[in-house]
Parts: C-alpha cells; structure tokens; sequence
C-alpha cells in the first residue's frame, strides 16, 4: 500500500505563510544555540570555572549528547505527536533547558544543574533539527522551488541574531539568567504561532486515529531500519563531507591562518568572516540555481569549489590567494547539507527517519571532524591536517549522484504508461 501523500489544493497565501512559519522555526533554533555560545564566558564566570577551556568542553559535551540522542528519537516522536506539538514540544525543551542553564549559573552556581540544561538544549534542538528539515521538504515540494539553502540560510540569520543580543546584554552588564529567560519565553510564544500556520499532514503524523498508531518500539526498528538503504548512505557521504567541511573551517581556519600562514590574530578572525560570508550568501543564493542546474550539478560543482579552495588554502601563497580560497572553501560547504536534506526526504516512506539518519551522519561529522583535525594537526601539522577534508570533499564529489531526485511510489506510478 502506498504512502499518503497532500492532495490538497492550497492557495498562494497559503503556502507563503506555511513556508515562512518554516522559516520562523529555523530563525528559532539558531537563535537558541547561538544565546548559549554568545553567553559563554559569563556563564563559565559564574560557575567559578576560571580559564580552564577542559571543564566547559565538558560542559558542551552534555549538549553534543543530548543532541545525538534528540535526533535519534525525533523520527518515531514526529510520527507519534505529528509535527505542530513534536516541533513546539522540543522547543519548549529548549527552552527549559535554557532557564536551567540561566538559573543554574547565575542563581545556584551550579555546574550540574548547567549540564542538565545543556544536555535537554542539545535534545530538543536535535528533535527540532529533524522535523523543521521535513517540514521544509514538504513545503518545498509542496511550491516546486528548492528552499532548503534558504532554510538553512534562516538558521544563520537566527545564529547572527542570537550573538548579537548576547554580545549587548554582556555590554550591557544584563545578567546571564535574566538574558536567557527573556530569550526562553521568546522562543517559546513565537513557536507556538509559528505552527498555527503549518498544515496538518497525515502522512507526517498529524491527525491519525488510535488504531492507526504502532508502539513505540516497532516505530525505532522501523527507523532504523532504513540504514540499509545504500542510496540513503551515499547521500550520507554528501553530507559528511560538507559538514566535515564546515565544522572543521568554523573551528580552525582562524588558527591555521594565525599559525600555518603566520597572520596576526586580528587577520585569522577577518579570514574566518570570509568563510561565514561566503557560506551565508551561497544558502541564499542556492535556492534558485539548483532549480536551474539539478542537485547532483549543484553538489559537483560546489564540492569542487570547496576542493579548489582548501587547495589554495593548504598551498598559501599570497595573502589575497588565501582569501579566495578560504571565499572558494566557504561555498563549496554551503549547500550539501541543505541539498542532502531534501534528497533523503523525497521518493520514499518514512521521510522523518530517512532526515533523521542523514542527520545523526552530519552531526557526527560536526562534532567529530573539529577535534579529530586537531590531532592531527599536533602530529602533522595544522595546514597539512586540513588534506583530511579535501579527501571527505572529493568523496562528497563522486557520491553526488546519489542526491538525484526521486519520485514517490504514487507519483511514479502515475507517471507510468497505463498497462491496459
């Protein structure tokens, strides 16, 4: 039996809202792991930690956890709860975490009261991580335009904003709980309008009736059961490579600058601002140019880009050869995370787990590739550790037919010749 899929007409406005209330929830969860980040020192300031960076590493291990456990279970949550309460209720997790974080440094000064909150921020944004990706597909197919760059494009947007309240209410002297229970309710109320304007969809888990739903159990084997699909781990390849691409440039292209090309830090930092301008303007421009060109020319061209530029990057040179290939680098990462999303979501069923593994894929690379480049950048040295993405770019490379368009069961079908 097929899956089900929208039939329903919806009108311009409609769908304007639907996408723009999509937009809303990745603002929200940027804006969300971007208070946490911008609010660092203070909180490390309040908890008595001193200048030892190992006690908050600890600390942002919890959320690397929670994250990983969020996304884990987000596909069976999204299919029970459907997506309106699945996406408020993990943003009321991190909100809750939040207000731990906030009161558990400022007012109790306590270190395991800040890693429980950390632990349910990394949760509930991994759980929202997941099902805004597949809401964002099926708005995306829904208008017939590639949105998911321009989503992630939203996510930066949210992660600008957050660091910008965060570095004024530093400036401002505004306690850390206070900032962060401001933001908590923010996100919280906007959420719970946001969805108010996304359609109910029966094949993402709204609206089922009680002999439809499956245990709880049957619903994980169910997700995990589409790791063995090879198509699915090629476009985790895709995927790991950008992430890898991008985790490892957020992390270290300041001090590769700094200490494999001899820059002053002030430089290190401008460079790195080249890379997030770059990335940024790719997610926004994207959109419209897969639309143009295909996924699978789109993920070539851009992970050759970014292969060209770690080239000039690594080799050096001239000051101005570094920026365009750190400008080259910056784009080259920008849409293979946002393209992968969208092609392990469409032509099958079960979108929610199919996102959901793509997803843990990325994410590990995210929280892998950093400290693993650092090692061997002790062992081998910084610019040369950076050959390591290169390889993971030219794999991204030739899995990107993997990321082609696939068509669902129904629509296939109707596509087909009739037999008769």
């Amino acid at each position: 039996m097929s899956q089900p899929i929208s039939t329903t007409a919806r009108s311009r406005r409609e769908l304007t809202a639907w996408r723009n209330a999509v937009f809303v929830i990745f603002i929200l969860s940027g804006l969300a792991l971007a208070t946490w980040v911008a609010r660092i020192p203070g909180i490390r300031d309040d908890l008595g930690l001193g200048k030892d960076p190992s006690a908050v590493g600890l600390l942002i291990l919890g959320m690397s956890v929670g994250a990983i456990l969020g996304l884990t279970v987000s596909s069976p949550i999204l299919v029970r709860f459907g997506p309106h309460r699945g996406m408020v209720g993990g943003l009321v997790i991190v909100a809750v975490g939040i207000l731990l974080i906030g009161f558990g440094s400022t007012v109790f000064h306590s270190v395991p009261s800040v890693a429980v909150g950390l632990i349910l921020l990394g949760f509930g944004n991994g759980m929202v991580d997941v099902m805004m990706n597949v809401e964002a597909t099926a708005v995306e197919r829904e208008i017939g335009k590639t949105l998911l760059p321009l989503m992630h494009a939203c996510f930066s947007l949210g992660t600008v904003v957050g660091a910008g309240i965060g570095a004024a209410a530093a400036a401002l002297g505004i306690a850390v709980v206070w900032h962060l229970l401001g933001i908590g309710v923010v996100v919280v109320v906007i959420a719970i309008v946001a969805v108010r304007f996304i359609p109910r969809e029966a094949e993402l888990g709204d609206e089922q009736g009680e002999k439809e739903r499956i245990p709880f159990g049957e619903r994980m084997r169910t997700s995990l059961a589409v790791w063995a699909d090879w198509r699915l781990i090629l476009i985790g390849v895709v995927m790991l490579g950008m992430a890898f691409g991008e985790g490892s440039a957020n992390d270290w292209i300041s001090l590769a600058v700094v200490d494999g090309h001899g820059q002053a830090n002030s430089v290190g930092a401008l460079v790195f601002g080249f890379f997030v301008v770059a990335m940024t303007v790719g997610r926004v421009v994207g959109g419209p140019i897969v639309d143009r060109i295909g996924r699978v020319n789109a993920i070539r061209i851009t992970a050759g880009m970014g292969a060209v530029g770690l080239v000039l990057f690594i080799v050096g040179g001239p000051m101005w050869l570094v920026v365009v290939g750190t400008v080259l680098w910056g784009f080259g990462v920008s849409l293979g995370f946002p393209l992968g999303m969208s092609a392990a979501a469409d032509g099958a069923a079960n979108p929610a787990a199919r996102v959901s593994a793509v997803a843990i894929i990325g994410y590990c690379a995210f929280l892998a590739g950093p400290p693993l480049i650092g090692f061997l950048g002790q062992h081998f040295g910084l610019l040369n550790a950076l050959f390591l993405v290169l390889a993971l770019l030219i794999a991204a490379f030739l899995a990107a037919p993997a990321v082609r368009p696939v068509a669902a069961p129904a629509e296939r079908r109707a596509a087909s010749p009739d037999p008769a």
